[in-house]
């Protein structure tokens, strides 16, 4: 269940994000409403997931997975530039999250 809960975490706060761009600096009231209303669901979920995950894993698939998402669709959407320095940066932030999970999936026991 923690992993759905993330996923769900996940998705909420990707989407408060972009709703954050339509609040053009909380001067639109009901993107600005929406946007705390998907980041407090979105930090809800992920408090259920960390019931059962790693909180460092838990905190760094959210953060990370996040971020290249937001990224991906500020390129598809809203027409951001892409360059070789994004896309590696974007690598080293899924490297990372990698890196964290094998770090605690190799220290369990049994």
């Amino acid at each position: 269940m923690g992993w759905l809960y993330l996923g769900a975490a996940i998705v909420l706060e990707l989407t408060g994000t972009m709703i954050m761009k339509y609040s053009v600096g909380f001067s639109r009231l009901m993107p600005s409403i929406l946007m705390f209303v998907f980041y407090g669901c979105s930090f809800t979920f992920l408090s259920f997931a960390v019931k059962t995950l790693e909180l460092s894993m838990a905190y760094a698939i959210w953060s990370g997975l996040g971020t290249v998402l937001i990224t991906t669709a500020g390129i598809l959407l809203y027409g951001e530039q892409i360059n070789l320095l994004k896309i590696i940066c974007v690598a080293l932030i899924v490297l990372g999250v990698m890196g964290l999970h094998f770090a605690s999936s190799s220290g369990k026991a049994g």
